[in-house]
């Protein structure tokens, strides 16, 4: 069942009403909607920190849900094939401008809702996916914020083999689209170089990621994991994780949630702080800016988090200057 209307989030608003007549006078006293279509399942709690931090930063810029905003958020995993009836019921509410978190899920809403502004976030390739034309001047009517580029999957690479440095085989856990594929490309050029053997495990659900770390881990040991983020792995990271342990392998991903659920190493963005510059976007074009001028963001700064408790259950000692570098470590 895909997310509804989240009235509760009027008591997260409270107390700003003093910013709300600033904006209701911008917009001519207006109401405005705004969509939220998030590739996260219903019940996961990050969809939930996301939202509040989208909404929290749209009440500093002087939007007050129920006196000059509304807000719709459908959270739909990784239901793909469900996209084009949810985008359908999305456009019925005619909203102003709808804010996508990750690419299948901006693709759909620029494919069927293309009259509706978007900011996407948590996108790798823009331009390869064919949402911009350029970073600077996207073009069209959508424009929003990077989670990293495929040249990141070396770093991901370098950073499990300094965690484990044993490791000769390294799986690559993705789901089959283009960016990730890029990621994958990287990861493979640069193996030799660690003298890691990379292998691609390409899922497109739980039952194939739990067979394919399975097999994987069957072949010997010696192994590490790096997991590509995509609505299927992000969904499916306590199975994820559960399987890395069970097979002892040294696991590393993009976002902290995964090292929340019980992986390893992240090396990546602040998941939720893209929804904050989400929210600056969405006030710009709220006020009559365009999305072909508002420039694609890149991310800049990038956190390292370590897990020691992983590390005890899968008996790896984490070397020191690694530890030195973490911006966290979970005991």
């Amino acid at each position: 069942m895909v997310g509804i209307r989240r009235r509760e989030f009027i008591t997260l608003l409270g107390g700003t009403a003093a910013a709300w007549p600033l904006a209701a006078r911008a917009q001519g006293g207006q109401r405005r909607r705004v969509a939220v279509m998030m590739n996260l399942p219903q019940s996961d709690p990050e969809a939930e920190r996301a939202a509040r931090a989208l909404v929290t930063k749209l009440q500093e810029l002087g939007w007050t849900e129920g006196r000059n905003i509304d807000f719709d958020f459908r959270k739909v995993g990784d239901q793909v094939d469900a996209f084009p009836g949810i985008i359908k019921q999305i456009a019925q509410l005619k909203p102003d401008i709808t804010v996508a978190r990750g690419g299948s899920v901006a693709l759909a809403l620029q494919r069927d809702a293309a009259t509706i502004p978007v900011v996407f976030v948590q996108v790798t390739d823009p331009i390869g996916e064919g949402l911009v034309q350029t970073l600077a001047r996207p073009g069209g009517n959508i424009t929003g914020f990077m989670n990293f580029e495929p040249s990141m999957g070396t770093k991901w690479l370098e950073i499990a083999k300094e965690a484990a440095p044993t490791i000769s085989r390294v799986a690559v856990l993705l789901y089959p689209q283009p960016a990730l594929e890029l990621t994958f490309k990287a990861i493979e050029e640069a193996a030799s170089s660690f003298k890691v053997q990379a292998t691609a495990l390409r899922v497109h659900d739980a039952a194939q990621i739990e067979r394919g770390i399975e097999s994987f881990a069957a072949d010997g040991a010696d192994a590490g994991l790096i997991v590509l983020p995509h609505s299927v792995t992000n969904s499916n990271r306590e199975l994820i994780a559960s399987a890395a342990l069970r097979y002892r392998l040294p696991t590393v991903c993009a976002y902290r949630f995964y090292v929340e659920s019980g992986g390893l190493v992240s090396y990546g963005i602040d998941a939720i702080e893209p929804f904050r510059s989400a929210a600056i976007y969405v006030d710009r074009i709220l006020r009559g800016a365009k999305p072909a001028d508002l420039p694609v963001q890149a991310p800049t700064k990038f956190e390292l988090v370590i897990s020691l408790k992983a590390a005890k259950a899968i008996g790896l000692v984490v070397p020191p200057l690694l530890l030195a570098r973490a911006d966290e470590v979970i005991e």
